[in-house]
């Protein structure tokens, strides 16, 4: 059939039935990333195709690892920089197009992970099969790059299953797991891994008829008038949740299904054009750079083997308690120890409601906390590849601990700190093998918060920094390496944030005003209602340790809080009255006028201690240093991170800037050392597409 054609990245098969098997398998590439060449290749197939007229056609993938990750975003970038996202967006199109205007029956037989233009080719098929596994994972992501599904996936996916689901898949970019896709109708029918492609032929011979309650809602959700009523509600349901000055793309989604109407090639056209246009975004260029960034980070742990198989923790409360319960779900032997029982049983507590969330399946949740064991003698110690220290911020205490573990150790384990601010310089001195003491810096809560910032200090082994940056990644984590110095890079700037965001409403700021200031900049919570989530108690000590070496001065006012035993969220009274873990913000007077310059002093405060970091080199570059304060403090991703932000806005722009400010309100404004870095002179639109 495919006499005279060669392919380099798609296998071709005809058995004696008639059926075609396409098998994807992008050439030297560990995944299939569908680039220009993929989808040429399968046009030329898909043309021999409509003439030979096959019995049915079923295609997968050869990767052991899924079905395909999405586009070739590096080839997405070369397309936005030479103005040519339209015309490659139209050529996908076609060819999926094409595919789905077969004669023959057509089937997708999908395992593993199967994102973006993966999940638009299978969407192009008539039917879809996919492996009951925990790995397979379906879904539409490209909100999170700034734009959204350009190869028909907003074309089809609300008229498969209804615009109220279609819509909530392509908002959110959340995967679905394969019996998820299988309830909404996006999937046909499982199978078990070893038995997809003998399902598959049978699906193609049997195909699956759609309950006619789901073919309803489809057309119903989609006629005119409901997308005229609908799309208002979906406009304002997102709006509560983002900004479209800030994320353009989820309204714009909304908008090209609003306007589209029963002929597809007109809906396909609004999509085309809507994701040339997002593509020429700077929130475009900066959500895919940190996409960048973050693969960047996962890989730091690629090739080396971290040699852990035993992790002992010692410390059993928030921070240290959830470490342990993290690092047993993903596949780790934990010990836990601390003083007494009664210390320990809530970080169990705890353990258990993360596994039944996470695993649902109640073998896999007894597993998992059987992984993770009680150790009030410590006698984990011993056995231990790693011993991980979250006790109390007391350089002395912590000393005496380390005291105590280090003779235990066998051969070449790993001693580790949580410490969130304390030099590891000073920490080390005491220790007989400091080159395999480090710092795993994590943030709360652990299960949600992606960065660990891997502390090192100048006796640290190279090859041990490697095992930690390895382990990191064998739990899920992006790690990003920073200089043992005070608040190593997040906390140090995102100190100066907090302290000036305090000072304002020690001067009669209101904290929602604050806070709403803070949000509308694009942070992810305000300051006043952080410091409550985080603890005044931490907010405290963390500034006590950081503010002479910052030269800031800690507010008044957060002694006599913590005094009268309001700490914040966890005491249901801080700077907000919280109530079901919400806070209670006050009402603030209509007629308040905030100054003009609020949101100026709170972000360029962190802004400039940012760039101090880069001066002094606390990580190994500005990258690195946006990746981390994005992952670390939720640092508007639109923006890029403090050091693309100071690019975009002008280098020369924010220090004067800063240098008013400084006239206005004191010396800590006064741009630090580090405004005459390199990098802060290269260009926005060269870095977008990262490392």
């Amino acid at each position: 059939m495919f006499e005279g054609l060669r392919f380099n990245h798609w296998k071709t098969s005809l058995d004696d039935d008639g059926i075609v098997t396409l098998t994807l398998d992008r050439a030297n590439s560990s995944v299939n990333a569908i680039s220009r060449e993929v989808l040429d290749e399968l046009g030329q197939i898909v043309e021999r195709l409509t003439i030979e007229k096959p019995t049915g056609v079923i295609i997968h993938s050869a990767k052991s690892n899924g079905f395909a990750v999405g586009a070739d975003i590096k080839q997405f970038v070369e397309y936005a920089k030479h103005g040519t996202v339209q015309e490659n967006i139209e050529n996908g199109q076609r060819v999926f197009e094409s595919l789905a205007r077969l004669p023959c029956p057509t089937v997708a037989a999908v395992h593993g992970a199967c994102m973006g233009g993966g999940t638009e080719l299978i969407l192009a098929c008539r039917q879809r099969i996919a492996t009951d596994d925990d790995k397979t994972r379906i879904g539409l992501p490209e909100v999170m790059l700034g734009i959204h599904p350009g190869w028909g996936g907003s074309a089809r996916l609300p008229r498969l299953i209804g615009a109220p689901e279609a819509l909530a898949i392509m908002l959110t970019g959340k995967a679905l797991s394969a019996r998820r896709a299988k309830s909404l109708g996006v999937i046909d029918r499982l199978a078990r891994p070893e038995e997809l492609l003998a399902e598959a032929r049978s699906l193609l011979r049997h195909p699956h008829a759609r309950p006619l309650t789901q073919r309803a809602t489809a057309w119903a959700t989609n006629s005119w008038l409901v997308r005229q009523i609908l799309a208002p509600m979906v406009i304002k349901q997102t709006a509560t949740k983002v900004r479209k000055e800030h994320y353009p793309a989820p309204f714009s989604l909304i908008d090209v299904w609003k306007r589209g109407g029963s002929d597809i090639q007109q809906r396909l056209k609004l999509e085309a054009r809507s994701v040339a246009k997002l593509a020429n975004t700077s929130t475009a260029h900066n959500l895919i750079r940190i996409f960048f960034l973050q693969e960047r980070l996962k890989s730091q742990g690629s090739g080396v083997d971290a040699n852990i198989k035993h992790v002992h923790v010692v410390g059993a409360g928030v921070m240290g308690g959830d470490i342990a319960a993290w690092a047993a779900f993903k596949g780790f032997e934990v010990t836990l120890q601390d003083r007494e029982m009664k210390l320990i049983q809530p970080a169990l507590d705890r353990a258990r409601t993360l596994y039944e969330k996470k695993l649902k399946i109640p073998d896999k949740v007894e597993a998992a906390s059987r992984r993770l064991r009680p150790d009030v003698e410590g006698a984990g110690v011993a056995k231990a590849d790693l011993a991980i220290e979250a006790i109390f911020e007391n350089a002395q205490a912590k000393e005496a601990l380390y005291a105590t573990i280090e003779p235990q150790f066998q051969n070449n384990e790993m001693l580790v700190s949580n410490t969130s601010s304390i030099p590891l310089d000073a920490l080390r001195k005491g220790l007989k093998a400091p080159q395999r003491f480090l710092g795993l810096h994590f943030f709360n809560p652990v299960a949600q918060m992606p960065l660990v910032e891997v502390v090192r200090h100048d006796q640290l082994d190279p090859a041990v920094e490697k095992r930690a940056l390895a382990f990191c990644k064998a739990i899920d984590k992006l790690p990003v390496a920073v200089k043992g110095t005070p608040g190593f890079l997040v906390n140090r700037i995102l100190m100066p944030y907090l302290l000036e965001a305090l000072r304002l409403y020690n001067e009669g700021v209101p904290g929602p005003v604050l806070d709403k200031q803070a949000k509308s900049f694009g942070m992810p919570m305000g300051p006043i209602e952080l410091a409550d989530t985080v603890g005044l108690d931490v907010c405290a000590s963390v500034g006590q340790e950081l503010a002479p070496f910052l030269e800031l001065e800690l507010p008044p006012g957060l002694e006599d809080k913590l005094e009268a035993g309001k700490r914040g969220k966890k005491d249901g009274q801080g700077l907000y009255t919280w109530q079901d873990g919400k806070p209670q913000k006050p009402e603030v007077d209509p007629d308040y006028t905030p100054p003009p310059d609020l949101q100026e002093r709170m972000i360029l405060a962190m802004v400039n201690e940012a760039v101090a970091c880069l001066g002094d080199g606390v990580v190994d570059d500005a990258d690195l240093l946006d990746a981390g304060v994005i992952f670390g403090t939720g640092f508007a991703p639109f923006r890029g991170g403090p050091i693309q932000y100071v690019r975009s806005e002008g280098v020369e722009n924010i220090r004067q800037k800063l240098e008013s400010l400084a006239k206005r309100y004191g010396e800590r404004f006064t741009p630090k050392n580090g405004w005459d870095h390199p990098a802060l002179k290269q260009s926005t639109v060269e870095l977008s597409v990262g490392h």
